[in-house]
């Protein structure tokens, strides 16, 4: 079938519930098994407490591991135009999955040693955000077809902080045993992708010659490079996510001023996401009542709201009410970025469009985690000064909402939308 037949192939729209299903799976799947996520407290507290590195040594462990992600939008171009085993989300699925959970096996059996875990996370994560990046071009096909970004992002989210409600105590508890069940519970869970893939993904098969694959390439960078829209959304995330970065000088503080166990740094993780999930909810339900301007301003002013509470961090029973205020705060922002962030994904270069968007919060997150270690080890700035320099930076972003086109911000979610999805993509019966 040539690039014409593809084009004109009439589009049908899976049922939304199956969407559904699929993102829920997908996106519990490619987060919980993460290095970064129900593995990051377990490594985190096996650097500083067996291996003894440095609070900027154990941020850049994470900066660094994250590479792959920071490089998401190739992922992207790889999927949306190069289909594998005549499909352009199955294929990718079965097969990095597969390899994620044979890399979880080769964590298991690698020493100790900082340079040898590295590479290995490393050469993981490589493969998830492969599997990573179906998952999010799945959303955004979906979202378009059906006139339903804000309901799926906010499903998205929903599940993310659910993650966290798991990842929390799941986190805490394996991080006090031995490492190699950290490495067996992220192996079983990626697993999952696999028979969530081949039950509720249905793809007509696509078949393309040499050629018709490498115009296909250059489409999908004449699509990403005229996307004006999507630059302007991407720059207001860019500016959101690089702020200075208090995670890991969060986790010292942690351990070292309020004499958390892992347990209970867990539990802390699992209060903000509890209220993720509140957030989460609430925007699913208010995103149709709403247009985006309106949610974008308000979540981002809670969003910073929320952060600067991190000013009163002094004891356990302060941690647990501003980390549960700001798991609340913050995933109101993520949901309202990540509702932006598919709408303005032209349509045909979904995968590549949303991981080019992914790529700019994750290299902004990581890298200013990393840079706000050294900056306070170097400088020896007070915590209090990164979480005022934090706040500043995020509150900037509200009034530049009112900058973005106004396509993107004047429609309510249950609004049709202007951009139809390339028929050749459209979900399948």
């Amino acid at each position: 079938m040539g690039q014409d037949d593809l084009s004109s192939t009439k589009p049908s729209q899976q049922p939304l519930w199956m969407a559904a299903a699929f993102i829920v799976i997908g996106v519990l799947a490619t987060t919980l098994s993460q290095p970064q996520m129900l593995a990051r407290i377990p490594i985190q507290n096996l650097l500083k407490n067996e291996l003894n590195v440095s609070r900027a040594q154990n941020a850049a462990f994470f900066f660094w591991i994250g590479f792959p992600w920071y490089f998401k939008p190739f992922a992207g171009i790889l999927t949306d135009a190069y289909p594998l085993f005549g499909t352009r989300r199955r294929g990718y699925i079965l097969l990095t999955i597969s390899l994620t959970v044979l890399m979880w096996v080769g964590v298991y059996f690698t020493p100790h040693r900082y340079n040898l875990l590295l590479w290995a996370c490393l050469i993981l994560d490589t493969f998830m955000v492969v599997a990573s990046t179906v998952v999010g071009g799945y959303m955004v096909e979906a979202g378009q077809a059906s006139s339903s970004s804000g309901r799926l992002t906010a499903v998205r989210n929903w599940v993310e902080q659910f993650s966290y409600v798991i990842m929390g105590p799941t986190a805490g508890f394996l991080a006090a045993i031995a490492f190699g069940w950290t490495a067996l519970a992220c192996g079983s869970i990626v697993f999952l992708l696999i028979p969530g893939a081949l039950f509720l993904i249905r793809e007509q098969k696509i078949r393309l010659n040499r050629q018709e694959l490498l115009e296909r390439t250059g489409t999908q960078l004449r699509n990403i490079a005229s996307a004006k829209t999507m630059w302007i959304a991407a720059g207001l995330m860019a500016l959101f996510y690089i702020a200075p970065g208090i995670q890991t000088a969060l986790f010292y503080k942690q351990q070292n001023d309020l004499h958390m166990t892992t347990e209970m740094q867990g539990f802390n993780v699992f209060l903000g996401g509890i209220f993720g999930i509140v957030a989460a909810t609430a925007y699913g339900l208010v995103c149709k009542r709403y247009n985006l301007r309106t949610l974008l301003i308000v979540c981002l002013s809670l969003g910073t709201l929320g952060n600067l509470g991190y000013v009163w961090y002094s004891t356990v029973t302060h941690a647990r009410v501003i980390d549960s205020v700001n798991g609340f705060a913050y995933t109101l922002c993520e949901v309202a970025l990540m509702d932006l962030a598919v709408r303005s994904t032209p349509a045909g270069s979904e995968g590549l469009g949303f991981s080019l968007m992914m790529s700019v919060r994750n290299l902004a997150l990581f890298g200013t985690d990393w840079a706000g270690s050294k900056a306070m080890e170097a400088w020896h700035l007070p915590f209090n000064a990164m979480v005022v320099a934090n706040s500043v930076t995020t509150l900037i972003t509200v009034p530049l909402v009112l900058a973005l086109p106004a396509v993107l911000l004047t429609q309510r979610d249950a609004d049709s939308i202007t951009a139809e999805p390339a028929p050749h993509l459209a979900l399948q019966e």
